[in-house]
């Protein structure tokens, strides 16, 4: 992405930041003194104009020069928003830090007890997480075109291996060491992702797929990045949601982790445990007394 070629709008990057800079001034005050480390007493239209206009971050090679240079090259550079960047990071960092310790790590550790508080007071009236429409969406497993060829709609797990060789198995498409040393006892053609049709949007990601028959085939973790749109509009030509199937996670228990136990109870097949109160056979009873 740093070095990506793409051009910079600089109209809607000044909208970005005129808009973050008001809503800071509106909360923060003018006399903050954070509020004016970065408006320079500014109003937050011409501070976001300067900052733009004058930074040199829009030229890909500037980046990369940047890139190369590495620590020595930032702490060096005079462009207004790097300095700007440089100015403000300790206080960020600090802010960051009190966010993720005092309300962050509070919200995760007490999500249920918040999501139990706010269903007894808002009931069904307010919407779960990402949207306000029901939670519930159907499509069919479906491949789609990419620049004139056909995407399959499923992939397997050998082809992770075949993909991470072809990248000299470097990051980021290194495979763990575990996976490589159980590759001989994977079943290579065992399928891994597939994608369909399904309406998804952010908050979807661990949401379990289920075949028509309500077995629980993959979890949803991610969209194809022409999927994107249908954060507005949904369309089913390309845009695919993609799930890690059952069938992968079956395989890496057993043959990676060698966790059968588990397997064995997402199937339903955990074992008998004896029943405390059973009668022992008289046999066993004789040699338990010592006969």
């Amino acid at each position: 992405m740093m070095l990506s070629p793409a051009p910079v709008e600089k109209d809607l990057e000044i909208l970005q930041m005129r808009l973050q800079f008001e809503a800071m001034l509106e909360k923060m005050g003018a006399n903050d003194p954070f509020v004016k480390t970065i408006l320079e007493d500014k109003s937050p239209a011409d501070r976001a104009a300067e900052l733009v206009n004058t930074s040199k971050l829009s030229d890909v090679a500037y980046r990369k020069e940047l890139m190369d240079g590495g620590k020595t090259a930032i702490d060096a550079s005079t462009d207004p928003l790097i300095v700007l960047m440089r100015k403000i990071d300790p206080e960020a960092r600090t802010i960051r830090k009190e966010v993720d310790d005092k309300a962050a790590s509070v919200i995760r550790r007490n999500s249920t007890l918040i999501a139990k508080a706010r269903f007894k007071v808002y009931g069904t009236n307010f919407p779960p997480d990402a949207t306000g429409t029901l939670r519930l969406s159907y499509g069919v497993h479906k491949s789609y075109m990419e620049n004139g060829k056909k995407v399959n709609f499923f992939t397997t797990m050998g082809q992770a291996f075949d993909y991470s060789a072809k990248h000299s198995n470097k990051d980021p498409y290194k495979l763990p060491e575990s996976w490589m040393k159980a590759k001989n006892d994977i079943n290579p053609k065992t399928q891994f992702d597939s994608v369909n049709t399904t309406d998804i949007i952010g908050g979807n990601s661990g949401s379990p797929a289920v075949n028509k028959d309500l077995e629980v085939v993959g979890i949803i973790f991610d969209g194809n990045i022409q999927s994107l749109p249908m954060n507005f509009m949904y369309e089913d030509v390309v845009g695919r949601a993609v799930i890690t199937n059952s069938t992968a996670v079956l395989e890496a228990l057993r043959k990676v982790y060698h966790a059968d136990a588990l397997a064995d109870e997402v199937l339903g097949k955990a074992a008998k445990k004896p029943v405390a109160s059973e009668k022992k056979p008289a046999a066993a009873e004789k040699k338990a007394a010592g006969e």
